[in-house]
């Protein structure tokens, strides 16, 4: 039987778990000693975990197939980067992605979308990270208050630009823009026809 073309839930035997850092903030550090399946007589071995949340991302896009993005600057890579509106899935445990996101494309782009559609969901970076990101398409925008959030640290420092799509698949194509989670969701979209053709799935 070949091996199917798709990713699926499987988990190795811990024989030991430590935490490394209790940071008390977004992300923590564990050590594991995996063994193999049928690895008999094998010793396990060490893996980093970067514990994460997870995070959803949000491609906001107006009547005139404009994106709204963000421009922010990231300390670990040393670098200002074009953006998504976006966020960690740190709130109470039963708290949706979809709720997230709603909540994100509000407080950081003082936006609300009539319609949400799925673009996907991915893994950062599985070898050493937990973190899984939540991708949405929002179509129907319209002006809102932020409420009580208030931007801090490089959020306060914050641009906000429209950018017409095709110009920012361009930006992607060419690598003028990096940003995984953005370079991702554009592609998704392109791909999948929600762009340009006045469709979208409302989430459920």
């Amino acid at each position: 039987m070949s091996t199917p073309l798709e990713d699926r839930p499987e988990s190795w035997p811990v024989t030991e778990s430590a935490g490394l850092t209790d940071t008390g903030w977004v992300v923590d550090l564990r050590k594991d000693l995996v063994l193999r399946p049928g690895g008999d007589g094998e010793e396990p071995f060490a893996r980093l975990v970067l514990e994460h949340p997870g995070a959803v991302i949000v491609l906001a896009v107006d009547d005139g197939d404009r994106v709204l993005c963000l421009v922010q600057y990231r300390h670990a890579a040393g670098r200002r980067f074009v953006e998504l509106p976006a966020g960690l899935l740190d709130g109470p445990e039963d708290e949706q992605p979809l709720e997230v996101a709603r909540r994100e494309l509000r407080e950081e782009a003082q936006l609300e979308a009539e319609e949400w559609t799925p673009l996907g969901t991915t893994w950062s970076s599985p070898g050493i990270s937990e973190e899984v990101m939540h991708l949405f398409l929002a179509r129907g925008l319209r002006t809102v208050d932020r409420g009580d959030f208030v931007l801090q640290h490089e959020e306060a420092d914050m641009e906000t630009l429209w950018v017409p799509f095709e110009e920012l698949r361009a930006a992607v194509l060419d690598g003028r823009v990096g940003d995984g989670p953005l370079v991702q969701a554009v592609l998704l979209a392109a791909a999948k026809g929600l762009i340009g053709r006045g469709t979208s799935e409302a989430a459920t």
